[in-house]
């Protein structure tokens, strides 16, 4: 949901913040368009899964957001490890990114695949790191300093040791700057990338232990967050009794990202249109809006054309105009009414 002049000129300065140094800038706030991880693998583009249409992005543009994340996948743009990328797939997901941007959004690319390539975990002999990595590469150099663009490396990956999941992030964020691609880049802890088990020492790790030490040699990265309100957390239910304890502990992520100097992304939360769970939803984004210096945004799970109406968190405009969601995430959408964020900035190259 989004403005529409910006801007321009709020767009130029939001994602400037990007390619410049920390600084205080707009912050990234907006809505994941979904679609595209959607369907069987391969999948036929229009029948399986979709891209967002002009008019789609469109309707996010007149929200006031200033970002979207696009969830694709992994095997669609690549599908044979180590080969060269897909050049219709590729040429799908710049037809967004252009619109996207041209609109004046920032475009948060999520690979959504859980840590996973083909049902294979990523460090496994099927699917080695280096595999992932290489990927990275290839990708980063397609978008390498372009504006707007913003690397995800891995949505919610699971079942995956946090130290071994932090290697494969460190050799990815490395091959992303060899190749001298500068981006923001996002990085998830395992254990779906919870805000609410970040500080838990859980069978897979302590992710705010292990995830420490993430390194980047262009110091341009945040955590990507998720949080869900549900009692379990997982956002497979329109219930927000969980809203309390994700409240606090998203204030107790603010707190790591504060003593270590790092900074957030809350990629994913949502809620359903029950007044109870909007003014729960409202909390927990008050938490990321009110500490500016550690949170550079969030992106409300999930708008899409192909969402069934009846969807629980579906963001997309009905008959009767903008869902409950929109209507009470708009106040703090806009670049007018937006604070700034300390957003990081772009280093040496490496």
């Amino acid at each position: 949901m989004r403005r529409g002049l910006l801007s321009s000129v709020g767009a130029v300065a939001a994602l400037a913040a990007m390619l410049g140094s920390a600084a205080a800038e707009p912050c990234l706030r907006g809505f994941n368009l979904a679609g595209a991880e959607f369907g069987k693998l391969p999948g036929v583009l229009g029948k399986d899964y979709t891209y967002p249409a002009p008019a789609t992005i469109d309707t996010y543009v007149a929200t006031g957001a200033s970002v979207i994340r696009l969830p694709v996948r992994w095997e669609r743009l690549q599908p044979a490890l180590g080969e060269p990328l897909s050049e219709a797939e590729l040429a799908a997901l710049d037809a967004t990114v252009d619109a996207a941007t041209t609109a004046g959004l920032a475009v948060v690319i999520d690979v959504h695949n859980y840590g996973y390539y083909a049902e294979k975990q990523i460090g496994s002999t099927e699917v080695p790191t280096d595999a992932f990595a290489q990927f990275w590469a290839r990708l980063a150099s397609h978008y390498a300093g372009r504006e707007g663009v913003v690397f995800s490396l891995m949505n919610e990956p699971y079942d995956i040791a946090a130290p071994d999941w932090l290697k494969i992030t460190n050799a990815a964020i490395a091959a992303i700057r060899v190749i001298g691609a500068d981006n923001l880049i996002l990085v998830s802890g395992t254990a779906y990338a919870g805000a609410h088990s970040w500080s838990k020492t859980l069978a897979t790790g302590n992710n705010a232990e292990v995830m420490a030490g993430v390194v980047d040699a262009a110091n341009r990265y945040a955590y990507d967050f998720h949080q869900y309100i549900d009692a379990d957390f997982s956002g497979r239910s329109a219930e927000c009794s969980g809203a309390a304890a994700a409240v606090e502990d998203v204030r107790s992520v603010t707190g790591w990202l504060r003593k270590n100097g790092k900074h957030g992304f809350l990629g994913e939360f949502a809620a359903s249109k029950d007044p109870a769970c909007l003014a729960a939803m409202k909390d927990l984004v008050a938490v990321v809006d009110g500490a500016p210096e550690q949170w550079i945004g969030w992106t409300y799970w999930a708008g899409g054309a192909w969402w069934p109406a009846d969807y629980i968190f579906t963001a997309q405009p009905d008959g009767n105009g903008d869902r409950p969601q929109v209507a009470a995430l708009k106040p703090v959408l806009g670049h007018d009414s937006a604070s700034s964020c300390t957003i990081p900035g772009k280093g040496p190259k490496p």
